[in-house]
């Protein structure tokens, strides 16, 4: 039994609250235990230089954590004081979410995902990754319902979930004390399905066993089906 009470392959209580902020095309509000993230996804009707005149769009991301957010305050990320953390995750996270997309049926316009944490206890570029695939989905259905585009712009849907090895054990989607402690720690991107979209994984406290590598595959296609149903119940009310 793990510390928290959960079996071995059980995620946290996921919840995703759509439409959390009134300004943005797409928005959500994403619950992963105590870790909780928004994301917005805002349309922009211009591309960056090197996609003009080729008629397709573009999605990027960023991603920041806010000061107390964790146990202890942190400082902000600014200006040329971005963290490599920082600048890493906001690149996973976009480029995860960009293997989503038609670009040519989004047309010349780009969309930022904005991750903002606001309570970090692990997890927190996996649930990046999963609430801002949904806020970009909305973001999509904004775009179809204002016949803005035509076409259903997302080709497939992405979600993300931790796995890792903690005391010779290897766990789904781990908390901060897990993670912290962990032999093995991985971030595994997925689509609905089950098709591999990025793994990182690394040996925090030495190498990883042979025989971890399947099992930390299997638990990551169980979290992610699991996530796959919250997003799709998030946007069961809002299909364009």
């Amino acid at each position: 039994m793990r510390h928290s009470g959960r079996q071995i392959d059980e995620l946290r209580n996921v919840s995703i609250q759509p439409h959390c902020n009134p300004f943005a095309e797409g928005s959500c509000l994403i619950k992963c235990g105590n870790t909780q993230v928004i994301c917005t996804a805002s349309v922009e009707d211009f591309v960056p230089f090197f996609r003009r005149r080729t008629g397709l769009g573009w999605v990027t991301a960023e991603y920041s954590m806010l000061p107390r957010s964790t146990h202890t305050r942190s400082r902000r990320d600014r200006g040329a004081n971005v963290s490599g953390r920082t600048v890493e995750i906001q690149r996973l996270i976009g480029r995860t979410l960009r293997t989503a997309i038609d670009f040519a049926q989004l047309g010349e316009r780009q969309i930022v995902v904005d991750c903002d944490v606001i309570v970090a206890d692990g997890g927190t570029r996996c649930a990046s990754i999963t609430g801002g695939w949904v806020a970009l989905q909305l973001a999509v259905n904004k775009l179809l319902k204002s016949r803005v585009i035509y076409k259903n712009a997302i080709i497939h849907q992405i979600m993300a979930v931790s796995c890792g090895r903690v005391k010779n054990r290897n766990v789904l989607d781990l908390d901060y004390e897990e993670d912290s402690n962990a032999e093995v720690d991985g971030n595994f991107v997925m689509t609905s399905n089950n098709d591999l979209v990025e793994i990182q994984c690394s040996g925090e406290g030495g190498t990883i066993p042979q025989d971890a590598v399947g099992d930390l595959l299997r638990l990551a296609f169980k979290g992610s089906q699991e996530l796959a149903q919250i997003q799709n119940e998030a946007l069961q009310n809002d299909r364009p």
